[in-house]
C-alpha cells in the first residue's frame, strides 16, 4: 500500500507508452510533435556524431513532414561526421527549390566542413526522385568533390515515407 505521504514512483520508460493519438487533443498532439522534435535535434547537435541513418531520417521526416513547400537543406559534418550545422537554405514553391550549388560549397567551404548529407521534401507525399532531384544531386556531388568535400547522402521526406539515394545506389 503506498501511503499518501509517498507518491508512487512512476517509471519514467512507461509514461509515454500509454499514450493513444485517439485520446490526445490538438494541444497536446503539437506538443507531442515539439517535444519529439527537441529530442531529435538534441541527437542531431553540432559536435555529436550521427547517431543512426534511422534517427537521422526520422529527425528530417519531423522537421519538414508538415511544410506545404519545398525546402532544400543540407547537414554539414566534420571529418569524423559529427554535426558542425544543419541547415535549411533554399526555399521554393508547391513543387519545386531552386537550389545553387556555388551557395552550398561556400557554405562548406565556411563551416569547414569535411562532408555533406542533403534532404528536401516533397510536400505532395511522393518520396520518389525527380530527374530534377537526380541531376541537381550530381551537380552538388560533383562541385563538392572539386573541394574534396563528400557527398554521403540525400534524402527525400514526406510526413509518410523518406527516400535515401545512398540507400538506392544513386549517389
Amino acid at each position: 500500500m503506498v501511503s499518501k505521504s509517498s507518491p508512487a514512483k512512476v517509471n519514467p520508460k512507461n509514461r509515454l507508452v500509454k499514450l493513444k493519438i485517439a485520446t490526445l487533443n490538438d494541444d497536446e498532439k503539437q506538443s507531442l510533435m515539439e517535444l519529439a522534435l527537441a529530442v531529435l535535434q538534441d541527437l542531431h547537435r553540432p559536435g555529436l556524431e550521427l547517431p543512426s541513418p534511422n534517427s537521422t531520417r526520422d529527425y528530417l521526416r519531423v522537421l519538414l513532414a508538415d511544410r506545404k513547400a519545398e525546402v532544400f537543406g543540407c547537414m554539414y559534418l566534420d571529418n569524423r561526421h559529427r554535426v558542425i550545422e544543419t541547415a535549411e537554405l533554399f526555399q521554393g514553391t508547391i513543387d519545386g527549390a531552386a537550389v545553387y550549388p556555388r551557395v552550398v560549397v561556400q557554405q562548406a567551404l565556411t563551416l569547414n566542413a569535411a562532408a555533406v548529407m542533403f534532404f528536401h521534401n516533397h510536400p505532395s507525399g511522393v518520396a520518389e526522385p525527380s530527374n530534377a532531384d537526380e541531376a541537381i544531386t550530381q551537380r552538388l556531388k560533383d562541385a563538392l568533390a572539386l573541394v574534396d568535400i563528400r557527398v554521403l547522402d540525400h534524402f527525400i521526406v514526406t510526413a509518410g515515407e523518406s527516400l535515401s539515394f545512398a540507400e538506392r545506389g544513386l549517389l
